[in-house]
């Protein structure tokens, strides 16, 4: 069985004091409803929620004085759980992807790499492509820069540029995104 610590460090939830764990000696209560029933004793907050049956919770300490609702706290505790799980689950993650071109590549090759970025930016993920110059093709980086605006143009109706194409040491590097 999993303990109630280890379940609100999987899920991120902050404990709140609650019952007897609530060391002030006036508070600022609010009730089930919403309702602000004024500053009242700890004592006096404590029975109107054992009368309600209900938890004391200290819903926000450095306040002057400390806010106090009463509510049920297993049942505060699961919805949180809940919507921790529900934002989890709505995340998405834009992945990186790097596609690879020579100065000296074919057509046939890069309209390949092309295909493949299409797959990687419909998908909804990003690409980087690089080109890596090797000897003396670092003298001639515009070979470079038309190869990139070649590989631009085949996926124009579905990616943009999101970083032009910069020379950074013998990498020519440019990132595209979806429209």
């Amino acid at each position: 069985m999993l303990s109630a610590l280890f379940i609100l460090e999987v899920f991120n939830i902050t404990e709140l004091a609650i019952n007897d764990e609530i060391r002030e000696k006036e508070v600022r209560l609010i009730g089930t409803d919403g309702a602000q029933l004024g500053i009242v004793s700890i004592e006096q907050a404590m029975r109107m929620a054992e009368q309600e049956e209900l938890d004391l919770c200290l819903i926000s300490p450095k306040a002057v004085p400390p806010v106090c609702k009463i509510m049920d706290y297993g049942k505060y505790r699961f919805e949180a759980q809940k919507r921790e799980k529900e934002n989890r689950k709505n995340q998405k993650v834009i992945a990186l992807h790097e596609i690879q071109l020579s100065a000296t590549i074919e057509k046939h090759d890069m309209e390949t790499k092309a295909k493949k970025a299409r797959e990687f930016i419909k998908a909804g993920d990003k690409v980087k492509v690089s080109i890596r110059f090797r000897a003396r093709q670092i003298t001639h980086p515009e070979i470079g820069h038309q190869i990139m605006s070649l590989f631009c143009e085949m996926l124009e109706d579905v990616a943009k540029v999101e970083k032009k194409p910069a020379l950074e040491g013998r990498n020519l590097i440019m990132i595209m995104s979806a429209l």
